[in-house]
């Protein structure tokens, strides 16, 4: 009896909506994370002290009922586990979707939408290999502006000095940049309309129709630029010098 009701919840965890459900919510936290993280970015056109007191505050945001840095280390772990858990469903959903359609040989079906004859869609290009783009960006990211292990233009002492100096001069780091945020934008573009839909919140017979869909590209587009807006001023504008 222990068996078998072992067996129906791990069947009720692994099971396809509850993987869609787990990768909606946990979208939802990274989309709530990046909105915060680019509202701190910005101020870093109200100059170095603003920007450095910012960051400063984050490291000491509850002291002394939390330890020095202890509100980004809890930020960190929950997005962490979101992070792995959002990998996860969508791996295992991409792979039961292969095998439900039949894939033979890497092909669905043939087509004449797609020079190779293999179809395609936007949703499963963004998502796939957008998806992939974003988690190699986050690394560079994290060795970049976090660890300072790749410090482009010199290493800084300061979290301001860190963004000033990866950019002051730097068209590729700009440039990788644009391309992952941009990545980050088709992801959000279709996925917050996607997580929606997943939890209920989405009546409409067609995707044009829905109320989301204004919104959800209006989000992915403010969070695209507002990213890209720091490391363009001060490549192009001396923003900082």
């Amino acid at each position: 009896m222990a068996t078998t009701r072992s067996t129906k919840s791990a069947s009720v965890i692994t099971s396809t909506v509850a993987l869609k459900s787990a990768m909606a919510v946990s979208g939802l936290i990274m989309v709530g994370y990046l909105i915060l993280h680019m509202y701190g970015n910005l101020k870093a056109f109200a100059g170095a002290d603003a920007f450095n007191e910012y960051a400063h505050h984050l490291r000491t945001f509850g002291l002394p009922f939390l330890p020095y840095e202890g509100l980004l280390w809890v930020v960190r772990a929950v997005l962490v586990v979101a992070v792995i858990l959002h990998a996860y469903a969508a791996i295992t959903l991409w792979r039961r979707n292969r095998r439900a359609a039949g894939y033979v040989g890497n092909t669905r079906y043939q087509t004449k939408q797609h020079k190779r004859g293999r179809q395609r869609s936007y949703a499963s290009f963004t998502m796939r290999w957008g998806g992939l783009t974003i988690a190699l960006f986050i690394v560079f990211h994290i060795l970049n502006l976090t660890t300072n292990t790749i410090h482009p233009g010199g290493s800084a002492d300061t979290p301001y000095g860190k963004l000033h100096n990866s950019f002051d001069g730097q068209p590729v780091v700009w440039l990788v940049y644009v391309v992952a945020m941009i990545a980050v934008g088709f992801h959000l573009a279709h996925g917050f309309w996607s997580a929606l839909t997943t939890l209920g919140q989405n009546f409409s017979p067609t995707r044009k129709a829905s109320r989301w869909t204004g919104l959800a590209i209006a989000l992915a587009a403010i969070i695209t630029i507002g990213f890209l807006a720091p490391p363009t001023a001060i490549l192009f504008f001396g923003l900082g010098d």
